[in-house]
């Protein structure tokens, strides 16, 4: 039985060594996705904010028609084209599957 635990301990040495150069590794290969991940997490909550304040992004529009009337009609004219596509898939995926008969 003594052998049993001593097999056992040693098992298990080996377990955390392993896990600890595991972690060690994992680590050293996450900073490289640092920068890109704090990058992401900066634009979900500019996404975020714009979301909770609308009326930020209809001003901005607003000022580009002012400042620049024909560059604004163009992006007037695609915001109109992105808003339908978007309106569109919403209703895709809001349709219930006929399949099922839900």
């Amino acid at each position: 039985m003594n052998g049993e635990l001593e097999r056992i301990a040693e098992r298990r040495r080996w377990l955390v060594s392993q896990a600890a150069a595991q972690r060690f590794v994992l680590e050293q290969e996450m900073m490289q996705w640092k920068p890109r991940l704090a990058l992401a997490d900066r634009g979900i909550a500019i996404l975020r904010y714009v979301r909770r304040h609308p009326a930020l992004l209809a001003g901005a529009g607003v000022m580009a028609m002012l400042l620049r009337p024909r560059r604004g009609a163009v992006w007037l004219q695609r915001g109109i084209i992105a808003w339908q596509l978007v309106s569109r898939l919403r209703g895709i995926r809001r349709m219930p599957d006929r399949k099922s008969g839900s």
